[in-house]
């Protein structure tokens, strides 16, 4: 055998960084030579552009071919003999770039908006030819490669090009959609890393597989949109939230497809009246019990339930009965598994190497380093994809003070302050207004949220006045408090008087949704239902009223599957949840009364319009905690826009019940979670109430016993 050049050794034991610098077809000394790297490959030819054929020597056992083409032909083909099967295929290592000189700048300044146009595994046609083209980050990597099942899993046949500030390139010629395909990476020291999964792959093998799948996601159908408005801040809003694969199960404990989903839970949400959908996580993750909160990829829709087009199907399903869909995002962090982003190229790649940093000591997961520019590119593109590709009308973020705070759930010492000695994560700050603004300017009719539980101030005001420009906040301080105050027994209320009152001083400080979310019904929390005092009659009279305060307060509102029915057992991810109650006339009463108010809601302006501003809302009766009674007033734009709630935690029924309102004469009870309609006891005002004359309007009212009546006066 020829001496062989120290290249020819760095193929042969997979550590060239360049391997088109040595493969492929290369002018020398006049001759057009094509050199191959085919392990397991007895005889090897090069075939012409003309049909002429070149035998390639073997010049390394390990299989390594290299020969001259006649008549200097600068198209060729290679054909192999694999055992006793003879194989003509086109060489990778004959192809182009893939990424342009523009697309290395956008991503080496970390400005590429479309990343997921670039990055990952995309079918591409190149000088006349169709493949895959496949790209990844690993800029510590010594090598990488693409493994699949177009190459037998064998990381010897597939070795990537580097370019640019680190992205390993291949366009592999006949691969397909639907190949399934990981990353081979040697680390920085020179140690064969675990197979890694895309962290781009818009579709994935169904755990506990791990593989990647070549999708067309660029020939996505591109589902409708959603109603006009459906997002704003004057609009009615009401989130149903759900785990798609708890919501409903079929055949004894199977989950249901996206597309069973399509047929069921929007027509259900729709006659529920719910404004929106949200999704608990559908981001790629390898645990069920994580609920979708330890993504693994970001970009790709669950295979739980099927493919991308299904899901894409959901959403379409969705919008058509006029049901806008939010997504749970979180880039707050991610997992260690070892086919994800931990430690990708060797190196602490996307997390920060240092644990007092990049870890989670509560969950045990890894912190995104936001201030590394790739990462931050890497999320706002995957923000901005889900509502480009699937029309996602919001995002969700996770556990946002996760994010900003340095010191977030660690003892003191075990973190590292910033630059200026404070607790504030910089980097986390200034993606989250990156982010936001970006996803605002492509996308003004989206929306965000943000799960903040501290008091950080302006998470919903524009980031040029200093917020962190989400659209709206979940007031957690809200969803505590209440709870706190409707599970204690009645008699015990009027001492917890405040923790109803408390919540107005600061209920305009931001955009706020009201959440009773999954969160609030699982580790030994009990369900909403199971947190309310008393016997039978009192704990479903004590739900009906405060949902009805819910719908009565400002704010948007969002309710977990199974809170409309009453659920009686905590969540549990891997049940259904228990449709049979509905068997029962309280529970069919709760979901009558949740009905109701949506319809409610969304019907009379004065309970929506002005959600978020303090113009919209005047406490009436605030001092009356020996009764449990609270009353106020909501406003719409117009001056006659007007509702009246007044609830009643207590009991007791009040008669004559003195309540001072704008305008003199008929007031109509739209509303009473008295109603014998839900369950209760049909104490009321028997439709409408007259205004009795005296200094200022007032009306005399009979309040029923653990419930809400809302009044309107007669226009």
């Amino acid at each position: 055998m020829p001496k062989l050049p120290a290249e020819a050794y760095a193929i042969i034991e997979g550590r060239h960084s360049d391997p088109f610098h040595y493969l492929g077809l290369h002018p020398e000394g006049g001759k057009s030579v094509v050199r191959a790297f085919l392990p397991e490959a007895s005889d090897v030819e090069a075939v012409g552009e003309h049909g002429e054929v070149a035998t390639l020597d073997r010049v390394h056992a390990s299989g390594l071919f290299i020969g001259a083409l006649p008549n200097g032909s600068k198209h060729y083909q290679l054909r192999a003999k694999f055992g006793d099967k003879l194989v003509e295929f086109e060489d990778a290592y004959r192809f182009p770039p893939i990424l342009t000189d523009f697309d290395l700048y956008l991503l080496g300044e970390g400005t590429h908006q479309r990343l997921y146009d670039k990055l990952g595994a995309h079918p591409m046609r190149l000088e006349g030819i169709d493949g895959i083209g496949f790209v990844v980050l690993a800029p510590n990597a010594r090598r990488v490669s693409v493994v699949g099942d177009f190459n037998f899993w064998d990381g010897r046949r597939h070795p990537m090009r580097v370019r640019g500030a680190g992205y390993w390139e291949l366009f592999i010629p006949h691969a397909k959609s639907g190949d399934h395909y990981k990353f081979e990476i040697i680390g920085p020291h020179g140690h064969l890393l675990p197979l890694k999964s895309d962290p781009m792959a818009f579709a994935s093998e169904v755990r506990p597989k791990t593989a990647s799948i070549v999708f067309d996601e660029a020939h996505l159908p591109r589902p409708r949109p959603a109603p006009d408005g459906i997002n704003a801040l004057s609009a009615p809003m009401s989130i149903y939230e759900v785990h798609l694969g708890s919501w409903r199960r079929k055949n004894g404990d199977e989950w249901l497809t996206y597309r069973e989903l399509a047929e069921q839970l929007p027509a259900y949400a729709r006659d529920m009246g719910f404004t929106h959908l949200e999704f608990l996580p559908v981001s790629e993750h390898p645990f069920d019990g994580s609920w979708g909160y330890q993504p693994t990829g970001l970009y790709a829709p669950t295979s739980r339930f099927g493919t991308p087009e299904d899901f894409a199907a959901l959403i379409d399903a969705c919008h058509r009965e006029g049901i806008g869909v939010l997504l749970d995002w979180v880039p707050g962090h991610f997992p260690d598994d070892p086919h994800g982003l931990g430690s990708f190229d060797g190196t602490a790649l996307y997390e920060h190497a240092n644990p007092l940093q990049g870890r989670h000591l509560d969950w045990g997961t890894l912190i995104y380093n936001y201030g590394r520019t790739e990462v931050t590119n890497f999320l706002v593109s995957n923000a901005l994809f889900w509502l480009e590709r699937y029309a996602i009308d919001g995002l969700r973020v996770d556990a946002v003070a996760s994010m900003l705070y340095l010191d977030y759930s660690r003892p003191p010492g075990a973190w590292i302050p910033n630059q200026y000695g404070g607790r504030e994560n910089i980097e986390a700050i200034n993606f989250l207004r990156r982010f936001n603004t970006e996803l605002f300017a492509r996308f003004p009719q989206a929306t965000t949220a943000a799960e903040e539980s501290t008091a950080w101030p302006q998470v919903s005001r524009p980031v040029e006045f200093g917020g962190l420009g989400f659209g709206y906040k979940w007031n957690m301080g809200w969803m505590h408090d209440t709870l706190n105050y409707i599970s204690k027994d009645p008699i015990h209320r009027k001492h917890h008087h405040g923790d109803i009152l408390f919540g107005l001083h600061y209920a305009f400080s931001e955009n706020f949704i009201l959440p009773l979310s999954h969160d609030e019904v699982v580790h030994g929390k009990r369900s909403i239902f199971g947190r309310m005092p008393g016997d039978e009659w009192q704990r479903f009279a004590n739900l009906r009223a405060y949902y009805s305060f819910m719908f009565g307060h400002p704010g948007k509102k969002l309710l977990f599957m199974g809170g409309e029915i009453a659920q009686s057992r905590e969540w549990n991810h891997d049940q259904s949840l228990d449709w049979h109650l509905l068997e029962y006339k309280y529970h069919q009463g709760v979901q009558s009364l949740v009905r109701d108010l949506n319809r409610l809601y969304r019907a009379v302006p004065a309970l929506h319009q002005m959600d978020c501003d303090q113009a919209g809302f005047e406490w009436l009766v605030t001092d009356d905690a020996n009764r449990n009674v609270f009353a106020w007033l909501r406003k719409g734009f117009d001056e006659h826009a007007r509702c009246l709630v007044v609830v009643n935690f207590s009991p007791n029924v009040y008669r004559n019940y003195r309540v001072p309102v704008p305008f003199a004469g008929k007031w109509k009870e739209v509303f009473n979670s008295d109603s014998a309609h839900y369950g209760g006891t049909n104490v009321g005002n028997i439709g409408e109430v007259q205004t009795v004359a005296g200094k200022a309007p007032e009306l005399r009212l009979t309040i029923p016993p653990l419930a809400a009546i809302f009044l309107v006066p007669e226009s």
